[in-house]
């Protein structure tokens, strides 16, 4: 599972280019599902048809996007202007190294201003003379993110930009080359622009009419000094959602998922998150409206550079999901 999650974790794709994620995981499944296609908006759907008479078609759904930064303007100093590109927390932007698809490496940075700072007084060094040598370097529009740098802490954490969400992208690939045959048909939707609206969600679901859906996302923390909510620490297990700002899980799916962990021998968390949201809020109001769920992953400092997982709450995650399959 670590080799996998360092594996989507390492291409650049912010909302609205994740098609290097895509590549990745493309050639990880290849062998394991009956059909691949990737939609308008860039969605990787993948689907392994179901074996059973009158096979449900289950969608689970992982986001490939990550937040960025995209350029808005260029000074004549050389320093770019940005405005982020899905949720940036500018306290935890402050100095943090950032990349360009192209290679091009910048820093980001506030201007000394008292009282809080807001993205209008954040610029980015890239290191340019000028005007003139920034345009050699990026353009207007260009997207940036944090560098990836996936690392160890311990013996079962590990930290990455990005592990919202590809740590579920890698979950998700580990599920579909271990399933075998099953009696529902499976759809893997790996989609996009989630970050900035759940839209990839919403025109897959709509286009494959899934029966049920479930989201496989991060969720907050609340075991550091300091926070306690939501009630959920790493190293706990995977977290089955109740409800979350962008949605209320379907009861009857949310405890057969509970059940599950239990038949797994796994732990789960119950979670109750008071912000966010997952492409559960998609999937659920699709066309005359799905069951749906969300299985999280417990990550610590979510939306920053450093993002920390418990592979253990990957695990667990991955067995619970076997075990709804298989049952």
């Amino acid at each position: 599972m670590f080799d996998m999650l360092k594996k989507v974790l390492a291409p650049i794709g912010p909302s609205g280019m994740e098609e290097p994620v895509a590549a990745v995981i493309r050639e990880e499944l290849k062998d394991y599902v009956d059909t691949m296609e990737t939609d308008a908006l860039g969605n990787l759907i993948c689907i392994k048809q179901g074996k059973g008479e009158n096979p449900r078609k289950i969608m689970f759904s992982a986001h490939m996007d990550h937040i960025g930064f995209v350029v808005t303007g260029i000074e004549k100093e050389g320093y770019l202007r940005v405005t982020n590109v899905g949720g940036v927390g500018l306290k935890v932007a402050q100095t943090r190294h950032i990349v360009f698809p192209n290679g091009v490496n910048g820093v980001v940075v506030s201007e000394p201003v008292e009282g809080s700072s807001m993205m209008k007084h954040m610029f980015v060094d890239i290191g340019a003379q000028d005007k003139e040598d920034a345009l050699k370097m990026v353009q207007l529009g260009d997207m940036a993110v944090y560098a990836p740098d996936c690392f160890r802490l311990g013996e079962h954490r590990v930290g990455s930009p990005a592990m919202d969400d590809r740590c579920a992208c890698a979950l998700l690939v580990k599920l579909m080359q271990t399933i075998g045959d099953t009696k529902d048909t499976v759809i893997a939707l790996f989609s996009v622009q989630e970050e900035v609206g759940c839209r990839g969600a919403k025109v897959a679901s709509f286009a494959k009419e899934p029966d049920i859906g479930i989201a496989l996302d991060v969720t907050g923390w609340g075991d550091t000094p300091g926070t306690t909510q939501p009630e959920i620490k790493l190293g706990e297990g995977a977290a089955v959602k109740v409800m979350d700002r962008g949605s209320i899980s379907n009861p009857q799916l949310r405890e057969e998922l509970l059940e599950c962990g239990k038949l797994a021998g796994v732990k789960t968390q119950r979670e109750v998150l008071p912000y966010g949201g997952t492409d559960a809020s998609s999937m659920q109001t699709s066309r005359g409206g799905i069951p749906v769920c969300t299985i999280s992953i417990p990550c610590r400092y979510v939306h920053s550079a450093c993002e920390v997982i418990d592979m253990r709450d990957m695990d667990a995650a991955l067995k619970l999901l076997q075990t709804y399959l298989a049952k």
